[in-house]
């Protein structure tokens, strides 16, 4: 599943000057570097790199581009010395998919060289993995249907980049905002917000219209149908009143409310949120009054193990919308000393897994993609 090519390193605009200096590092590896620099000490050790997850490898290109611009040594001067040609760097690739304990990278060479890059590199696959294993879990429970990536306002903005090309490599066929399709040159997607409803008086005719006019011939108009609490009622309304420009209507009903037009179709027997009685009851509805093309697009607490029950009992949904769920939970990757000068050489537990699947990250920056 991964790409042979890699990001190249100026794609990360990272920090190099604050990261060389362990601006971003624990504190003792930055002491560990010093203190070998300043007794003379130059171990050549080889690095390990692996995580404990049955998971997709993300954040490996980022990682390289901190060892390729941030490793190296200080000059008595203030200057640096660049370290990079002196270290030997094999790694898997962006999306591959890599079992527990598998070794993902290995670094050699002079550990002082790149000893105050291990807490941002591990970061970077941290939470690259973490993104690409979640994405990967609900696009498999989709079963081909399309995942919308809507976690941006469930984190920090500084994460949108790193996150949306994770969420790309795994499989989610649209982000929301243009920061996170940045690194493959692609624009963010959405439909009709709440707010803008709430700014023309409530009325989500008269916003899904004025949007639609606007933006009608640049994307797929999408529509949230639930302002009112009322779904069905409102989906065929926006249908009448946009028709062919409306691609589709979005279901983001509360967990803590039941759909008016479920409740009386059902009565007490009715659930609350986007149940699957809504979605089937909103298809039937525009399929009776003529709307077979217009796409049901489902939201709000959506998770792997809710859209393979959606997807179990054949619901007609059209795509997903995915948010906290895929920011949620951890994907930790370690980073051991196995062999010094040559020798075997790891802390107690820790044995050298070599992996053939590793590839020689060159010296040189070749023509990979930007």
């Amino acid at each position: 599943m991964g790409s042979p090519d890699r990001l190249h390193p100026s794609t990360f605009r990272l920090p190099v000057e604050k990261i060389r200096s362990g601006w971003y590092t624990d504190a003792y590896f930055n002491h560990a570097k010093a203190l070998l620099e300043a007794e003379g000490r130059h171990p050549r050790v080889r690095m390990q790199v692996f995580q404990r997850q049955d998971a997709l490898l993300g954040g490996i290109d980022e990682a390289i581009a901190i060892l390729r611009l941030c490793s190296g040594r200080s000059t008595p001067a203030g200057g640096w010395v660049d370290g990079f040609g002196e270290l030997e760097v094999f790694a898997l690739h962006e999306g591959d998919h890599i079992d527990p304990w598998e070794t993902v990278m290995t670094i050699e060479g002079d550990y002082a060289l790149f000893a105050h890059l291990e807490t941002v590199y591990l970061g970077c696959l941290a939470r690259g993995t973490l993104i690409m294993r979640n994405v990967r879990d609900v696009v498999a429970a989709a079963r081909g249907k399309p995942i919308l990536f809507f976690a941006a306002r469930h984190d920090h903005w500084l994460m949108q980049t790193g996150d949306g090309w994770a969420a790309h490599i795994a499989g989610a066929t649209g982000v929301s905002t243009d920061a996170q399709a940045s690194w493959w040159g692609g624009r963010g997607v959405g439909t009709v917000p709440h707010a803008l409803i709430a700014a023309y008086g409530g009325d989500t005719v008269l916003a899904a219209r004025s949007f639609a006019r606007m933006y009608g011939d640049q994307m797929n108009v999408t529509v949230l149908v639930d302002f009112e609490n009322d779904s069905v009622r409102t989906a065929l309304a926006v249908a009448d009143a946009l028709g062919p420009r409306l691609w589709g209507v979005r279901l983001d009903t509360s967990e803590t409310l039941v759909d008016e037009g479920l409740r009386a179709a059902l009565g007490g027997e009715a659930r609350s949120g986007v149940a699957p009685e809504l979605v089937e009851l909103t298809r039937a509805q525009l399929d009776a009054h003529g709307f077979q093309q217009v796409k049901i697009v489902v939201s709000g607490g959506f998770d792997a193990r809710r859209i393979d029950a959606f997807e179990s009992r054949e619901v007609p949904v059209d795509a997903y919308g995915v948010g906290s769920s895929l920011v949620r939970g951890s994907n930790d990757f370690t980073a051991d000393v196995v062999a010094v000068d040559g020798r075997p050489c790891a802390k107690a537990g820790r044995l050298e897994r070599p992996n053939p699947k590793l590839e020689r990250v060159l010296p040189q920056v070749d023509g990979s993609s930007a």
